[in-house]
């Protein structure tokens, strides 16, 4: 019999939370039993969206609160998972619940990143153990505490007869490099924006929270002004590791790069695609200029527009989603942080530091322990 483990996590869109159920056997290898996708409500959605936009100016009142709703709100799609399943709190091993991200500084003196949704509730109304905040044990240990995933990337979609780079396309764009064999590290690091900016444009002129497969930027052309100068910026020629998030891509860094740029809001959206896709593309070329075949994931790899482009930019690569390595790409996200739960129960690490730059391995997260 496998063990079960359930993934949790919302992301930078703040419209769902993605809730994985996975199945774990005696090789490690994960299988995803059951999935749920649980729409966030505006009257949470929007202080949510506010409290990131004031970034390090948001009250402790404001944090609070919606960390206390959320952890309800996470909890409640356990639950419903859990139906959905035909399954029972006691028979779940875990719960790795990654939370929702509303601040993330990787640099300075005092780095940190705050994921909320407190796993206290979560354990307390579901009776299973929870695992949370995880990317803050591997930024003591001097690392970026993103991205968290390669490591799942390296156990479930390695090859040893090709390179591969897994490309995940959430808010954020992250690639993680898996060089085929086992003789070479693995790699992997955020490239900068991936839908949030394209998100952010899109609610502001057409108070949608996503372009539904491209369409606001399919009717645009491409400004190549604008995107030079967005290109322009220093955090896509920088080393890696390197993280990022909504506290340095957002809609303030978009308008100070317009300058004397003028376009159209559809020809804004065109080059925010077009970025993603450049900006992707540029670190795979120079990070891992062998890569053979590229995985996509996350929900930018439902845009067609932007993966049309990025398989234009790849050339010879070979285009697929991991749904060819079996997992379907809405849940690649959810599964890792089930997986990672696993790996910190067992007491193993679940960073790389060849990713994030951190000087050791570290067991990731705190433990919530279910109710006696």
């Amino acid at each position: 019999m496998p063990e079960y483990y359930i993934g949790l996590i919302s992301g930078t869109s703040i419209d769902a939370i993605d809730t994985v159920l996975i199945g774990m056997k005696g090789d490690g290898k994960p299988e995803i039993i059951s999935s749920l996708a649980s729409p966030i409500e505006e009257s949470i959605r929007v202080p949510l969206h506010a409290l990131i936009k004031q970034g390090a100016d948001a009250t402790l009142g404001q944090l609070s609160k919606l960390d206390v709703m959320l952890g309800r709100l996470f909890a409640g799609a356990v639950q419903q998972l859990l139906k959905q399943a035909g399954l029972t709190g006691p028979q779940i091993k875990a719960i790795g619940s990654h939370g929702q991200t509303v601040f993330h500084q990787p640099e300075g003196g005092t780095p940190t990143s705050i994921q909320i949704g407190d796993p206290n509730l979560i354990a307390e109304i579901t009776g299973i153990t929870t695992v949370a905040d995880f990317r803050r044990r591997d930024m003591a240990a001097g690392g970026q505490g993103a991205p968290m995933v390669p490591a799942f990337h390296q156990a479930v979609f390695h090859s040893d007869s090709e390179d591969r780079v897994v490309v995940n396309i959430g808010g954020i764009a992250n690639i993680t490099v898996l060089p085929k064999g086992g003789n070479q590290p693995v790699t992997g690091f955020d490239t900068g924006p991936g839908n949030t900016l394209m998100d952010l444009w899109t609610l502001k002129f057409l108070n949608q929270t996503m372009d539904r497969d491209g369409q606001f930027a399919e009717k645009g052309v491409v400004n190549n002004e604008l995107l030079e100068q967005l290109l322009a910026d220093n955090y896509f020629s920088r080393p890696a590791p390197k993280s990022t998030g909504r506290e340095y891509f957002n809609l303030s860094w978009l308008l100070k790069n317009f300058g004397p740029t003028k376009t159209r809001p559809e020809d804004t959206q065109a080059t925010l695609c077009e970025l993603t896709a450049v900006s992707v593309m540029q670190a795979i070329k120079k990070s891992a200029p062998d890569t053979q075949r590229i995985l996509v994931c996350g929900g930018g790899s439902h845009n067609p527009l932007l993966m049309s482009r990025m398989h234009k930019l790849g050339g010879d690569i070979i285009f697929d989603n991991t749904s060819m390595a079996g997992i379907d790409p809405d849940w690649v996200e959810a599964a890792a942080f089930a997986w990672l739960a696993c790996k910190t129960l067992e007491g193993n690490s679940g960073n790389l530091p060849s990713v994030t730059g951190a000087r050791s391995e570290c067991v990731l997260g705190g433990i919530y322990q279910a109710g006696l």
